[in-house]
């Protein structure tokens, strides 16, 4: 049945049952927290801050859908938490200021779709510095996308589908609007809780009702990788003041001294109530400010560099993953390699390759760790294969495949035709079959003289690799570079990746990334920092 208009006895179920979803799958959305500090927090926070609005809204006994977002609001703001759950509390505040103007006791299409604007919009205005890439980004673009195609939206089912359509490209996309995300091959951690909670409100409208016991079995979302951090204000400061003069004060009266303070600064103003959360390394001061303008009514300070601490003592206590269909295994070195493989799905990286091959002990762990029903070994590296296919014997309660991948080349490729809803003997036959068609080409130097071939190889020499088999070597490295990939490059090749290694200028990177359009003036070239050892340029061709 088509619904045109939504009361305030549906919205509360709506809000209760999108509180409910994040908070049962709350944890999965603290493993992927790595901005603005990798402090593990994010699902914590913003399931905690639903739960109060949702405290605050059940104990309103209008059936008002105005007073009902009113009592969210206030409910929400009390409660909130850490910069995501600041930022969600004022998304539904900026619904409530859109309601302010309906004169029923329902929404229809085009009245919500206002509310969700006005909603990203109080959104941003709560933080100083917006940051793209976060949660603002989902809530955002998903609201410009409904109102954009209002005209067109014929009822709240439809409204729903578009809008959660939108958030889930913008939540895929946020990594690259945010290095920080890319860098741990995961997507804003805010921006998936929030697609938790508009989740499950669209399971209220269609009926279904969660109770907190609900918790999924299965999470598919791939932990952030713990990273240094740097966290420059160690504090995390929150406070709620109650004003002594709501009318003459001015957000900027606060905002702009702890602005000077620290950063990850939000603050909002709700009629009496102002509410801060600050990172500072002064946390006392921040409070003696904020005490010249009324009295405190909540205070919390926590120290991230030991929450920060405690999360890689928890990671390293505890290495194995959520049980999920697929766990993908691949041998690599370099950390812009290990991290590109990581953003292809790679769920855990073994340190390794030439010089440096893992025993297959490291195979039997590393299966372990991935939980999965399947499992996929890349080992990017012909001396690598047999020790991964030791581990599959041992292993044998898992399906386990093992990819002749010999090169980083041809891993990198063959994670391009990986589909995770295939099953494994057909991603099995599609990555390999990618693999054979691949020219991998690699660049690096000779420890000795000797003959290959044909090929005369003097100590010091550039040697180019093509498929396994030297086809140059020569003093000139950028010489022997060009001469590769002649060999690599055919008139069918369509792509040429670089993972150029370190001590390799962006000079000479710029010189060969010209030199393949020579080659074939139609080819895609794809530059990526590999910072890799022993070999200056490793090179995929498809």
């Amino acid at each position: 049945m088509s619904l045109n208009a939504i009361n305030g006895t549906l919205l509360k179920k709506m809000v209760m049952n999108g509180a409910i979803n994040l908070k049962n799958q709350h944890k999965e959305i603290d493993a992927l927290n790595v901005f603005p500090v990798p402090d593990g927090d994010t699902g914590t926070n913003m399931q905690m801050t639903m739960m109060a609005g949702v405290r605050e809204m059940s104990n309103c006994q209008s059936s008002s859908i105005i007073d009902i977002a009113k009592a969210l609001s206030r409910g929400l703001l009390m409660g909130a938490r850490g910069n995501s759950g600041v930022i969600l509390s004022q998304f539904f505040r900026g619904v409530y200021v859109g309601m302010k103007e309906v004169t029923t006791n329902e929404l229809d299409v085009n009245a919500f779709i206002k509310c969700l604007v006005t909603g990203y919009e109080v959104a941003y205005k709560a933080v100083m510095e917006p940051v793209e890439g976060t949660i603002l980004t989902v809530v955002r673009e998903s609201a410009q996308k409904v109102d954009s195609e209002k005209q067109f939206i014929v009822d709240f089912d439809d409204l729903f589908t578009r809008y959660i359509t939108q958030a889930r490209i913008s939540l895929k996309n946020t990594p690259n609007l945010l290095p920080v995300l890319k860098d741990a091959g995961v997507v804003d951690s805010g921006g998936a809780g929030f697609i938790k909670v508009v989740e499950g409100m669209i399971m209220a409208l269609n009926g279904k009702m969660l109770e907190s016991s609900d918790v999924q079995q299965e999470s598919s979302t791939k932990s952030a990788a713990v990273i240094d951090a740097d966290i420059k204000f160690g504090y995390c400061t929150e406070f709620i003041i109650e004003l002594r003069d709501e009318n003459s004060f001015e957000e900027s009266d606060l905002r702009s001294p702890l602005s000077f303070m620290g950063d990850s600064l939000v603050l909002v103003k709700d009629d009496n109530l102002c509410k801060v959360h600050v990172h500072t390394n002064t946390p006392g001061e921040a409070l003696n400010l904020a005490q010249k303008y009324g009295e405190f009514m909540s205070i919390k300070v926590e120290n991230m560099r030991l929450q920060h601490t405690e999360v890689i003592a928890q990671d390293e206590a505890s290495k194995v993953q959520p049980h999920k269909k697929y766990g993908i295994i691949a041998v690599c070195f370099g950390e812009g390699i290990k991290n590109t493989f990581k953003e292809l799905g790679v769920d855990y990286i073994i340190d390794g390759g030439q010089t440096m091959n893992p025993p297959t002990e490291e195979f039997v762990k590393a299966v372990k760790a991935v939980n999965a029903d399947n499992v996929i070994i890349i080992p990017n590296n012909s001396n690598v294969i047999l020790s991964a296919e030791q581990a599959t014997k041992i292993c044998d309660d898992q399906k386990i495949a093992v990819l002749k991948a010999k090169t980083v080349a041809q891993g990198y490729a063959s994670l391009m035709v990986f589909d995770s809803n295939a099953d494994i003997e057909t991603n099995v036959e599609e990555m390999t079959e990618t693999i054979k068609k691949t020219n991998s080409g690699e660049i690096t130097y000779a420890v000795r003289d000797t003959e290959i071939k044909g090929v005369k190889i003097q100590s010091g020499d550039y040697m180019g690799i093509c498929n396994g088999e030297i086809v140059v070597s020569t003093q000139d490295r950028v010489d022997a570079c060009k001469e590769l990939l002649n060999k690599c490059i055919n008139d069918d090749s369509a792509i040429v990746t670089f993972f150029y290694g370190n001590n390799v200028s962006d000079e000479e990177v710029s010189e060969l990334e010209d030199y393949c359009t020579t080659v074939n003036e139609d080819i895609e070239v794809e530059i990526i920092a590999g910072n890799q050892e022993i070999y200056s340029y490793i090179i995929s061709v498809e």
